[in-house]
C-alpha cells in the first residue's frame, strides 16, 4: 500500500507556488554573531525578590563577552522555516524565511539509509495528506531517502503548496553556500552530530549554522566538533524547573552555550504580569546573560500581539523564536526605532 501511494504521488502533477503571498517588503539581514552564558540566581523565589529591585537598566557588572556587540539587526528565528506562513521544513519555506530577514529553523532527522533531512514530526500523520494508515504510523527513520523524496509535504497546508518535498539538509546547505547572510537554526531531533558537522564543513557553512537542542550534552559535543559555530540551548517548563536548569548550567559557567531560549506562556496582557515564567524571573535571566555578552531569546506561546514583544524587550529579551515572523519582525523593528528616537512625539 505504501509503495502504491508513493507511486501515485510521484506520477501526480506537482505544483509549487511561492508561499510569499502574505509577506510584504521586509528588510533582509540578521548576520551578526551571537553567543551566550549563564544566570546567577539559586531559586525561583529568590529571583522574584531580587529581580524586582534590580531593573534591567541598572546592570553594570561586566564579564568577558561571548559576542562582539549587540545584534545589528533583529534576530528572529522562524519556527520550522517560516512559522505558520508556509509548509514546514521545505526549501521554498526556508527561502521565504531568508527573504523576510529571519533565520529559519530546520528540524533534523535521519532517513533509514542515513541521509539527514528536514522534518519535524515523529510520524507522517499530520504532514502527508491522504497518506494510507500504515504510512501515517511511520516516520522518517522508516523510509529511505528515495522514498522520502516522493512524499508531498505541502498539500496539507493548501492546494497551492502541492508538490513540495522533504529536503535533504545538504540541499539546504547548498542554498547557503557563499551566502553568509543566510543563517540557519538546526534543531537536533535525531542525527549523528559528527555527520552533520562534516556536512557543514563540506559546504562551508559552519559559521552560518546555529545548532539548537534542549539537551546540553548535544551543545557540548557540537562545540567540540565545530568550535567556530554557534549553539542555542532551549528550555521550557515551570519557573521552578527553569531555575533548576539555570543552576545546573552555572556549574559549568554555561560552557559552549552561545544563545539561550526560554519558552514563555503569554496570558492576559492587561494583567499585572502576563508571563509565565514571571517578568521578574525573565528580567533576572536577561541581566545575567547581558553581563556575559549572551543572546537571550524567548519563544512566546499564546499570542502574537506586538505588545507581547514590546513587553518582553522591556525586560531585556533581545531575540525571539516565532510562528509569525512577519508580525515579530515588524514589532522588533518598531521597538528599536522608537528606542533610537525617545523624544519624538507619537504620530
Amino acid at each position: 500500500m505504501i509503495a502504491v501511494f508513493l507511486n501515485r504521488i510521484t506520477k501526480a502533477p506537482g505544483r509549487s507556488t511561492s508561499p510569499a503571498r502574505r509577506v510584504g517588503k521586509i528588510l533582509c539581514g540578521a548576520s551578526t554573531l551571537l553567543l551566550l552564558a549563564g544566570c546567577d540566581r539559586p531559586a525561583a523565589v529568590a529571583v522574584e525578590e531580587r529581580a524586582a529591585q534590580e531593573p534591567a537598566a541598572a546592570e553594570t557588572r561586566t564579564a568577558p563577552a561571548r559576542r562582539e556587540a549587540a545584534p545589528a539587526a533583529p534576530i528572529v528565528q522562524a519556527h520550522r522555516g517560516a512559522g505558520d506562513l508556509a509548509p514546514e521544513n521545505t526549501l521554498p519555506t526556508f527561502e521565504l524565511g531568508w527573504r523576510m530577514g529571519a533565520i529559519p529553523e530546520a528540524d533534523v532527522r535521519l532517513s533509514k539509509d542515513g541521509v539527514p533531512v528536514a522534518f519535524h514530526d515523529d510520524t507522517f500523520a499530520r504532514l502527508v495528506k491522504d497518506a494510507p494508515p500504515e504510512l501515517r504510523k511511520k516516520g522518517v527513520h522508516d523510509l529511505t531517502w528515495n522514498e522520502l523524496s516522493q512524499l508531498d509535504v505541502g498539500s496539507w497546508k493548501g492546494p497551492e503548496y502541492a508538490g513540495q518535498r522533504i529536503p535533504r539538509i545538504a540541499d539546504v546547505f547548498a542554498l547557503m553556500r557563499g551566502r553568509p547572510e543566510r543563517r540557519l537554526y538546526l534543531d537536533i531531533k535525531k542525527v549523528p552530530l559528527e555527520q552533520l558537522a562534516a556536512m557543514a564543513r563540506e559546504y562551508g557553512v559552519e559559521r552560518q549554522v546555529i545548532v539548537a537542542s534542549t539537551r546540553y550534552e548535544y551543545i557540548r559535543e557540537w562545540k567540540r566538533l565545530v568550535p567556530e559555530s554557534q549553539t542555542l540551548l532551549w528550555m521550557g517548563g515551570t519557573q521552578e524547573k527553569l531555575a533548576g536548569r539555570i543552576e545546573e548550567l552555572k556549574a559549568t559557567d554555561f560552557a559552549d552555550v552561545t544563545q539561550l531560549q526560554i519558552h514563555v506562556q503569554v496570558g492576559d496582557l492587561q494583567s499585572d504580569d502576563p508571563f509565565k515564567p514571571s517578568s521578574a524571573f525573565l528580567r533576572e535571566v536577561a541581566g545575567e546573560l547581558r553581563r556575559r555578552g549572551i543572546l537571550f531569546q524567548t519563544l512566546p506561546w499564546g499570542k502574537h500581539d506586538p505588545v507581547v514583544y514590546a513587553k518582553l524587550m522591556d525586560l531585556g529579551v533581545e531575540s525571539f523564536a516565532t510562528d509569525d515572523p512577519e508580525t515579530t519582525l515588524k514589532a522588533v523593528r518598531a521597538y528599536r526605532e522608537k528606542a533610537t528616537k525617545p523624544n519624538e512625539p507619537n504620530k
